[in-house]
């Protein structure tokens, strides 16, 4: 028998948290299954984010052991990497239990689901040295390393995606490679085709939710509201306050960097910046549509519309 394993996935925004809580239930009710709940939401592992992450609080995890939910300091910023190593844990520690992956960060569910390229870990004093460069001079001296070493890396990757361009020199740095190469090469083992993975005695129901665009704007305008007045802007000032720099790669999230430019004066009123955080979230949608369509193997569902239909295909897998 192979070891049943659950995955939601899905845009920021689409009910994941809520649909997989729900299945986990009937699970452990209908179907006398223990489960737990492995979260794979970048910004919902850290403690020090409750508002601007929007993680499930305790009283609506109704009972369901959830792991990697407010667990990691923003000081440490966990990559996809160290969350494979974290999830892989996990599973050896809960053998008897049906897993339930939830979240939107597809590299990381594919770090783990498919693995990873093969590197050469990245000492300390580097990455603190990097970290530092990256603090005192900005991205510019890492791109200009990558125009001299990694063209291919820079050629694919966003200005405004300062992790994944240090990543790319890190990477350099440590294995005397371009991650460029290495890409090609993991390419080779399709990285979009979960069927054939890191785990044979899997057997896994893939349910990836989507909301129709205009739909799931309003929505994201909706709760983007609704973090503003539940206090975003009180929980960055006090993360300030604390003496976060406010440049942790976890605050320049979306939502966090907002957050701070309204506090710098960036923005006029509450409204901007509802409307600025709207926006970068609806740019966020569409890249997590863009890598998660590639995805083999997957059963799409409307959250909103279709709630009853994923909850019988749960049981029917299950079962």
């Amino acid at each position: 028998m192979k070891r049943k394993v659950l995955i939601f996935s899905g845009p920021t925004a689409t009910g994941k948290t809520a649909l997989s809580i729900k299945s986990a239930l009937e699970i452990e009710k209908s179907l006398n299954h223990k489960c737990c709940i492995i979260n794979f939401d970048s910004l919902a592992f850290y403690k020090e984010l409750l508002i601007g992450s929007a993680r499930v609080k305790k009283e609506d995890m109704h009972g369901i052991k959830h792991y990697l939910v407010g667990t990691e300091s923003i000081k440490n910023p966990v990559d996809a990497h160290q969350f494979k190593e974290l999830a892989e844990d996990i599973i050896h520690q809960n053998p008897d239990k049906i897993l339930i992956f939830v979240g939107g960060s597809g590299f990381y569910i594919r770090a783990l689901i498919k693995g990873m390229y093969e590197t050469t870990t990245v000492d300390s004093q580097m990455r603190e040295e990097l970290n530092k460069l990256y603090n005192e001079k900005g991205i510019t001296p890492f791109i200009e390393f990558l125009e001299e070493n990694d063209p291919e890396s820079l050629e694919i990757l966003h200005e405004n995606d300062h992790y994944r361009i240090m990543r790319a020199v890190e990477f350099f740095k440590a294995n005397g490679q371009k991650i460029s190469e290495s890409k090609k090469q993991s390419d080779q083992d399709d990285p979009y085709d979960f069927s054939q993975n890191n785990f044979p005695d899997w057997e896994i129901l893939h349910i990836y939710l989507d909301i129709p665009r205009p739909e799931h704007f309003e929505i994201i305008q909706k709760r983007t509201w609704d973090m503003i007045q539940e206090g975003l802007i009180d929980e960055v000032e006090n993360l300030i306050q604390q003496g976060f720099t406010g440049q942790e790669r976890p605050l320049q999230s979306i939502g966090y960097k907002e957050a701070q430019d309204y506090i710098e004066g960036k923005f006029k009123t509450e409204q901007d910046l509802a409307e600025r955080i709207s926006i970068s979230t609806r740019q966020l949608a569409k890249a997590q549509r863009t890598f998660f369509k590639k995805v083999k193997g997957k059963e799409t569902f409307h959250p909103l519309k279709e709630s009853d239909k994923v909850i019988e295909a749960v049981k029917k897998f299950i079962e």
